[in-house]
């Protein structure tokens, strides 16, 4: 594995793109002080060093009637790796989950999911989480209100900065094999929900 120095206007570049991915090569290399060529070469090069994952496209959720969103904490029975890797498949194939963290502490995993009401968040705790083997309690919170959420990475064009560069084949095979959601995809609760479901929801095999 080597390393390569991102500059000042690589970073520049990423930073145009963080605020808008649907920019023209002509509309970023005039934001960036570059002519075209030369602009489009820095991008081409910073998707092949994997630092440009994917471009993608930010949807209104609450637009499109997912208004919900909730972090579960899960426990498994046994911190064991054929224990793990069945969870981290099984949760890859929920598309309501949107991020999942293994972390330290008293629960082993974090979920933030999206649903589109009370309802459907409840059948997926009930009906699909809790029925992964191996998970042995579940404590969810809803989301009230949305305070802050940031999309866009802190990269410094006055700060150095150096990208490890490893083979595609290997940076590939770090990915799950579904897809990835983006983290920006979240929307505010709606106010009419049941009040005695906007405090704490604990379903199936919730533990204390």
């Amino acid at each position: 594995m080597t390393t390569t120095a991102l500059d000042r206007i690589d970073i520049k570049i990423l930073n145009e793109l963080q605020q808008n991915a649907s920019l023209s090569n002509v509309e970023l290399a005039a934001l960036v002080n570059l002519s075209p060529s030369p602009c489009l070469a820095r991008v081409r090069k910073l998707e092949k060093l994997g630092v440009i994952d994917r471009r993608i496209a930010i949807l209104d959720a609450a637009l499109l009637g997912i208004g919900v969103t909730a972090f579960i904490q899960i426990k498994l029975e046994k911190q064991v790796q054929e224990s793990l890797e069945n969870f981290t498949r099984s949760i890859d194939r929920l598309s309501q989950v949107m991020e999942c963290y293994l972390i330290t502490g008293d629960s082993d995993y974090l979920l933030r999911v999206m649903a589109s009401d009370i309802e459907d968040l409840e059948d997926l705790i009930v009906n699909k989480i809790s029925r992964i083997p191996g998970v042995s309690s579940i404590r969810s919170n809803l989301a009230l209100k949305r305070i802050s959420h940031k999309t866009v990475l802190p990269i410094d064009a006055n700060k150095p900065v150096k990208v490890k560069v490893c083979n595609s084949s290997a940076r590939h095979m770090d990915r799950p094999a579904n897809r990835r959601y983006d983290s920006s995809v979240q929307a505010s609760v709606d106010g009419q929900m049941r009040s005695e479901a906007l405090h704490h929801l604990s379903h199936g095999a919730a533990g204390p």
